[in-house]
């Protein structure tokens, strides 16, 4: 797998396109040694089911799991730290991790009770939890989501769960960006698996879950995280702390160098329920038969334009799925409306590209 790789996979048993998308990247030879020891990281910041759009859904680790152990790893942990004021243990349990540790008998490690150690982090010092830090061989499992303070978070930000109490809450201090580009230069990031199942709008707490049904793999933080701007619809220049950990040499951030390998066409067209938020940006839509990806690109690029105050009433509805193939319209997303008078392709498209698209031909 190259540097520059990014796979991805759409459907919604997600377990089994785990496999696949670990498969795919051929991660066994990624990680050699059958003896090392490889700690999964997802992201439970706060103690939510993974359908709030907030924390790492249980089906990435039991695929991620069942792969390396079908393939001889058996020195398997799943370790975090919850953020101040919740406690991981609790996190554990919402998110029904507790009977995955049990089933694949992989220990959970509370980081939140672990010793840590000082780091160099290219001119900062920062306290890194200690068996992060002594893990050979770490899968950052983050989930695409928006965050209330930085934008967006997921691959950088989510190591954060490798630091102490005490230094996140000296990170807030500092302004998170500066920290969190500098602690990517210590903490590991062998491999990445991305949760784009149903992150969240633009709260790191859930709340808001936008169905996407995919799931990604890379290996560079920056880059991965630079593609879910587009995904979200930011530019790289949005969320400082991505430019600054490229500067400190920890990724590339230029999406254009991306190599995007689609492991199936399913799109998948299934919705779950809307809430209120994302109910309200699909009043400004008019999907028939959209796949999850697109339609929740194009909810990703109406909050940005909710955010800017450019939405407003008596707008007509923007066209998006396989219903409107070889159909005329006034204006849609997608390849599916190719035959619009005012139509963006992709397939799906950026949510960055839906936002400028709308921005200058909708609005």
């Amino acid at each position: 797998m190259n540097k520059n790789d990014i796979y991805l996979i759409h459907g919604m048993n997600y377990k089994e396109m785990t496999k696949v998308l670990l498969t795919a990247a051929n991660l066994e030879a990624e990680i050699g040694d059958k003896k090392r020891s490889i700690a999964l990281k997802p992201n439970l910041a706060v103690s939510k089911s993974p359908d709030s759009g907030a924390t790492t859904h249980g089906e990435l680790l039991a695929g991620t799991i069942e792969y390396l152990q079908e393939h001889d790893f058996f020195n398997i942990s799943i370790m975090e730290g919850s953020w101040v004021g919740d406690r991981t243990s609790a996190a554990f349990r919402a998110a029904g991790y507790i009977p995955i540790s049990e089933r694949y008998n992989v220990p959970l490690i509370d980081l939140q009770k672990d010793s840590s150690q000082v780091c160099d982090a290219k001119g900062m010092d920062i306290r890194v939890c200690s068996q992060a830090l002594n893990a050979d061989y770490i899968i950052n499992m983050p989930v695409l989501k928006g965050h209330c303070q930085t934008a967006i978070t997921c691959a950088l930000k989510n190591n954060k769960g490798l630091i102490p109490n005490s230094e996140k809450r000296r990170f807030h201090t500092m302004g998170l960006h500066r920290p969190i580009a500098h602690l990517n230069t210590v903490v590991r990031n062998d491999f990445i698996l991305v949760d784009n199942i149903c992150g969240d709008l633009d709260f790191e707490e859930g709340g808001n879950p936008v169905s996407m049904n995919r799931i990604l793999g890379c290996k560079d933080p920056v880059l991965c995280d630079a593609f879910v701007c587009d995904c979200l619809g930011y530019t790289v220049d949005d969320v400082r702390y991505i430019r600054l950990a490229e500067e400190l040499g920890v990724g590339m951030a230029d999406t254009s160098k991306a190599n995007l390998i689609f492991l199936n066409e399913d799109r998948c067209l299934a919705h779950p329920p809307l809430t209120r938020r994302v109910r309200a940006l699909s009043d400004y839509t008019a999907p028939k038969d959209a796949c999850s990806a697109c339609y929740g690109s194009l909810i990703h690029a109406l909050n940005r334009l909710y955010e800017e105050g450019k939405l407003k009433k008596g707008l007509s509805p923007v066209c998006i799925g396989q219903g409107y193939r070889n159909q005329n319209g006034n204006i849609g997303v997608g390849t599916c409306t190719a035959c619009f008078e005012h139509s963006l392709s992709g397939c799906p498209p950026k949510a960055v590209e839906i936002l400028r698209f709308l921005d200058e031909e909708w609005v």
